[in-house]
């Protein structure tokens, strides 16, 4: 059989690969502890769950608007106003599969053939590989803990090149948990713009932040694009809804893309999203953040004591990006002894990108604090600390 030559370029989510895995050793009996996936532990919120349950019994089970239900992309537009103080108006806010279906979106709109777009390496992965979908390519730039492993204004100039359309970037970043402030995302956007290109800003970690705001690009400029979901600070992972800000000229266009890829998203799903904006769900998901900085506060030290090498404190998402030196030059070998051996489930580097991937790891402080002590205690005995 023969395949499209793209197939071949577009490589395995590793991470999901660690999670088969890791459940294929619980099937057989094993204890495995879960620091590899980037999804939160918790159960969806009573209230949302509550939300999809009377809609399906009310039968709101049929296709809604291509570009979301009015209602909800409304709720999310006065989520803008009420975080933000931003004034968005609803119809520039198209609803997605996941924020997955908000970047396919992006690059069936932005990306010709031969095109290609910035982004951070490390970063997350399957962005690259949805431009490749579309005969793109990611343009990797590599950055280190110097650089608060993000995209500078300085760092596009340099890595900009002719076939340069615009540049991506995530704040808080996966797997790194760094975040670009105010400024740093003005320098960025005016840097983009002067050179004719599209800035994208990736927001899906916003709302999980420990002492540190993160800023909405949209407070900088109308005409960038934003990517969010559901699924990270309100827990919605499974439920598959996420939401694109886009520019209005873009509308129409979009409009457009999304009747023929996706049709709608799933309805009951998009109800249930409109619960998650009400008090009682906003006080679930603020206790929650306050687990995550609590896990974060007692993974980072004790990782350090081990030897791992993570220079700053991410003020976002709920992720470490460690450098094993001490230990391997090798991040997959190492994962994989990690798990098979001791059974912890982490993430090698090298699903992030290829600059010092190798010598790095992606702990997800998404479990219990009981399995993170678990952890420490294994890799203690694991790696001959004491």
């Amino acid at each position: 059989m023969f395949f499209a030559d793209r197939v071949q370029d577009i490589k395995p989510f590793r991470v999901m690969e660690v999670l088969s895995r890791a459940r294929e050793l619980e099937a057989q009996g094993r204890d495995i502890v879960h620091m590899e996936v980037g999804e939160p532990d918790f159960v969806t919120a009573e209230p949302i769950v509550e939300a999809g349950k009377k809609a399906l019994t009310e039968g709101m089970t049929h296709y809604t608007q291509a570009v979301g239900m009015p209602a909800l992309r409304e709720a999310i537009a006065a989520h803008y106003q009420h975080q933000y103080g931003l004034d968005i108006d609803p119809r520039r806010i198209i609803v997605t599969p996941g924020a997955s279906g908000a970047l396919l979106l992006i690059a069936a709109l932005l990306i010709n053939p031969g095109d290609g777009m910035l982004m951070t390496d490390p970063g997350y992965p399957c962005n690259r590989h949805f431009l490749r979908l579309v005969e793109g390519e990611g343009q990797l730039v590599p950055v280190t803990a110097a650089d608060h492993y993000q995209l500078s204004a300085a760092k596009a100039a340099e890595y900009w090149q002719p076939n340069t359309v615009g540049a991506l970037v995530a704040s808080p970043a996966n797997p790194t948990g760094e975040i670009l402030s105010l400024e740093e995302l003005a320098k960025l956007y005016k840097e983009v713009q002067g050179r004719g290109g599209y800035l994208v800003v990736d927001e899906i970690y916003h709302g999980l932040t420990y002492g540190e705001r993160a800023h909405s690009i949209l407070e900088v400029a109308d005409d960038a694009f934003v990517i969010n979901s559901f699924s990270k600070y309100f827990g919605m992972t499974g439920w598959r809804v996420g939401w694109l800000v886009a520019p209005e000229a873009a509308i129409s266009e979009l409009e457009k893309l999304a009747q023929n890829l996706f049709i709608s998203v799933s309805t009951v799903a998009q109800y249930a999203a409109l619960a998650a904006f009400n008090a009682q769900s906003r006080e679930i998901f603020e206790q929650r953040k306050t687990i995550f900085c609590q896990r974060r506060d007692f993974l980072l030290p004790r990782l350090r004591e081990l030897g791992f090498d993570i220079p700053h404190t991410p003020a976002g998402a709920f992720y470490l990006y460690a450098n094993i030196n001490r230990f391997s030059d090798d991040s997959q070998a190492f994962c994989l002894e990690m798990l098979e051996r001791h059974g912890i489930a982490i993430t090698p580097g090298v699903d992030f990108g290829a600059y010092q991937s190798d010598q790095h790891v992606r702990f997800a402080y998404t479990t219990s604090m009981q399995q993170l002590e678990k952890s420490i205690e294994v890799m203690t005995k694991a790696l001959s600390y004491g």
